[in-house]
């Protein structure tokens, strides 16, 4: 465990007694009382959202010509390919979300176009290959006589490829959810959610949901063609929800629960009964009963990213999920779970490395770690990037320098090349970055695109290739912008706990109180419980074993945990730890309530742990901040909009750009002193080009040495709107111009005269522009920052 860590006790609001009824009614066992208070603090405050959270039934989905014009013209092209007889292939991805996507559109597309002579699937090799489209498997593609390309959870940037399958006669419909590229690709239609507004509930669905959005429409349209009900998809629907990193609200989480309410009752099934026997063998290896998400993040989703991780091509596992030949998906289930084994013995090694070489590095200097090592493989570095991120609280970049010769390399989905690719490619590393405390790495990546060969992602998570000899530079860079955009903020890790209980309180009764907020995700993360004074006893941790019993090196560690309000111990498992590695003593722990489907026991996950007199909890107690930022300010009723019990005086209003961190923090501590709510309500400004301001800055020397009228040093600013220091250095280069300005009482004066020193005014007036420049990006970036970034500052701060 790391050294430091903050704890973080998310503030107790305890929610109205008729929103506590609300919840009973659907956890009758229980007093309701720890889901209500969860729901609450997350938003759900009212007896409709309630229904429409818990009950499918209350919840209106959206229809899939919300999409618009785009969905319209797809299901068009779609209907001519079905009448004309032609060739449409299916282009996927090798991650879990990529992989059911093209499983839904196998199975969903299948009930329109005779599979495996009308409709082909081609999944890219994730060690040989890019996600995304790629021109050789275009040119295979266009071989077998393919009219449409259909892409699922990738193909928004591949812009080229896209005009490339275009000149040899290939139409392309991308259904996506990847970043966008500035103008719109030259496909027949994409169907991308990023292209509706951040509020639409279906905003936020994932390659999976948007594939499905697809068929939904072609049935819609044509519904006297199925034979079998759209139902059907939504298990392998929630399998790529879940398994990929995607908020799991609006229609998200409503497809998700359906789906993992197929995923049951298909598994309730005798073996030779099951719709999909390839999904059920895997739930059996696995040791999971598919009735929770958990089954999906911590089961069914590692193994199928394993395949592509260990073995490149993961073309089969679209087999494994659709196939009814029970022999031959057993066999391939079998492949699987083997391959996931694997992945776990190569990233225990990997992650043991990493953390020799993190030994040698000054974590108190370092914003974004950046590690290489020529032997490491590839397909696992994603993950143990991930966990270093969590530990140390910093984004995680790992690389590996292995020789790529000339074979492409995909990197993450959004993925783009970047113009400045040498040619021929030179040695290249090639890894994964994961993010941590709301960092946006797809960013920060993105920013250093000049140094780098390919890169791709989302905010949390991206990858990357560059030549190696780019690293050093790439490292200084990259950490230089995070310590700049937090403004020199120290980064902790943190560990956030949602309630507090005693052993005692751990069990069925609590488990399935708590099960009312599944499936849980980002948005509406896993209950963390915070027991205080316990200890652990009946330690013990071994190799996990595989299928047929062999040994796996990947440890776990099982214990019974106790504390002074119950004589019953409760069992708990600690995955990846060793038994030494738990404190003696009383202890505090943050932990996840579990069922053990395999055991049939409830049991704790133990997700942090540490002796008490080390146990400083932090209760998250940020002033009350509002974001009104580029928006219409209702001056009248603020007061009454923001105010509460914790912060009762009127609201300190910011309306100017703040340019630096110093600044903002020094309203954020005014408010906290206060007790006043903190309303960010300045506009993005609408700022001059720099030489223009510069211009008018000597026009405004001119004309007031002309008349001799004195002016203050506000007005100027206010006439430029530049900061103070800025000002300073233009009059400065004023002064290499021949100007002069004096102070008379608490106005300035202009007078020109004739000296003038060019080469000095022509470095002043460049040092003007440069801080000009430099003040006008901090404030369009302070106009775009968002807000859990400024409370993340504060709470580091605080």
């Amino acid at each position: 465990m790391p050294e430091q860590q903050q704890w973080i006790l998310t503030p107790i609001e305890q929610p109205p007694e008729w929103f506590r009824q609300g919840v009973k009614k659907y956890v009758p066992a229980s007093s309701g009382h720890y889901a209500a208070q969860l729901l609450w603090q997350r938003g759900i405050q009212e007896l409709s959202q309630l229904e429409a959270f818990v009950n499918t039934q209350a919840y209106q989905p959206a229809s899939p010509f919300e999409f618009g014009e785009e969905m319209r013209i797809a299901v068009n092209r779609l209907k001519l390919s079905r009448e004309a007889g032609e060739k449409i292939a299916i282009w996927g991805d090798f991650d879990a979300d990529g992989i059911t996507s093209t499983a839904v559109l196998w199975d969903g597309l299948g009930q329109f176009f005779n599979q495996n002579t009308q409709l082909i699937y081609y999944i890219p090799n994730r060690l040989t290959e890019s996600h995304g489209l790629n021109c050789q498997g275009i040119d295979n593609l266009v071989k077998q006589g393919c009219k449409l390309i259909v892409t699922c959870d990738t193909g928004s940037t591949n812009i080229s490829e896209i005009a490339y399958a275009k000149q040899l006669g290939v139409d392309v419909i991308v259904t996506d959810h990847h970043t966008l590229p500035p103008e719109r690709p030259p496909v027949t239609a994409i169907i991308n959610p990023r292209y509706l507004p951040s509020t639409h509930q279906l905003f936020h669905l994932s390659g999976v949901a948007v594939a499905y959005k697809l068929v939904e429409a072609l049935y819609q349209t044509l519904p006297n063609v199925p034979q079998q009900p759209l139902l059907d998809l939504l298990d392998l629907v929630a399998v790529g929800l879940i398994a990929d990193l995607v908020q799991l609200n609006g229609d998200c989480r409503y497809l998700a629960q359906l789906g993992i309410q197929q995923l049951q009752a298909d598994f309730k099934q005798p073996p030779t009964a099951r719709r999909r026997p390839g999904v059920g063998r895997l739930l059996e290896l696995c040791q999971k009963s598919g009735d929770r998400p958990t089954d999906i993040s911590f089961g069914l989703g590692p193994r199928i990213n394993a395949v592509s991780r260990i073995q490149g091509d993961a073309k089969f596992c679209v087999e494994l999920l659709t196939s009814r030949e029970q022999k031959r998906v057993n066999q391939l289930a079998e492949v699987t779970e083997l391959a996931n084994t694997r992945r776990k013995s190569l990233q225990k090694d990997v992650a043991q490395q990493v953390s020799q070489k993190l030994t040698q590095i000054d974590l108190s200097t370092t914003y974004v770690i950046v590690i290489a090592d020529a032997q490491w493989p590839v397909g696992v570095l994603g993950l143990v990037a991930g966990q270093v991120a969590q530990q140390t609280g910093r984004p995680t970049i790992l690389l590996s320098t292995e020789e790529v010769g000339n074979g492409e390399w995909g990197m993450g989905n959004g993925e783009l090349r970047t113009p400045y690719s040498p040619l021929p490619i030179p040695p290249l590393a090639r890894g994964s970055a994961r993010s941590v405390n709301s960092v946006d790495l797809y960013q920060l990546v993105q920013d250093q695109a000049h140094l780098l060969h390919r890169f791709g992602g989302h905010p949390f998570a991206a990858g990357l290739s560059l030549p190696v000899e780019n690293i050093p530079l790439f490292t200084e860079a990259i950490n230089q912008q995070l310590r700049q955009s937090l403004g020199g903020a120290t980064l902790i890790p943190k560990v956030q706990a949602d309630l507090v209980v005693k052993v005692a309180d751990l069990g069925k009764e609590l488990f399935l109180e708590l099960k009312l907020l599944e499936p849980c995700g980002m948005g509406n993360p896993v209950p963390k419980l915070l027991i205080q004074n316990c200890w652990f006893e009946n330690a013990w941790h071994r190799n996990q074993q595989d299928w047929q019993g062999k040994k796996v090196q990947y440890i776990k560690t099982d214990f019974d945990i106790r504390d002074d309000s119950t004589t019953n111990p409760f069992p708990g498992v600690w995955w990846g730890h060793y038994k030494d590695e738990l404190p003696p003593g009383q202890c505090d722990c943050i932990a996840e309530l579990d069922y053990n489907t395999f055991k049939g026991r409830y049991e704790i996950r133990l997700i942090a742990v540490r002796q008490c007199e080390n146990s400083a909890l932090t209760t998250q107690h940020s002033p009350s901040i509002l974001d009104w930022r580029n928006k219409p300010l209702p001056h009248a009723s603020l007061p009454h909009e923001v105010t509460t019990p914790d912060y009762p005086h009127s609201p300190l209003l910011l309306e100017e750009c703040p340019n630096n961190w110093d600044a903002l923090r020094a309203w954020l501590k005014r408010s906290l002193h206060n007790q006043q709510p903190l309303v960010l309500a300045w506009s993005k400004p609408e700022h001059q080009p720099p030489v223009q301001i510069w211009l008018t800055l000597v026009g405004i020397a001119k004309y007031l040495s002309r008349t001799n009228q004195p002016v203050t040093r506000l007005q100027i600013l206010n006439k430029l709107g530049i900061g103070d220091q800025t000002l300073h250095l233009g009059f400065k280069a004023l002064k290499y111009l021949g100007f002069t300005v004096t102070r008379l009482d608490r106005s300035l004066v202009f007078s020109q005269h004739s000296t003038i020193d060019s080469t000095l005014a022509e470095t002043a007036i460049a040092q003007f522009l440069a801080a000009l420049r430099e003040e006008q990006f901090q404030q369009h970036y302070f106009a775009t920052v968002p807000l859990s970034t400024i409370e993340a500052i504060l709470n580091q701060d605080s």
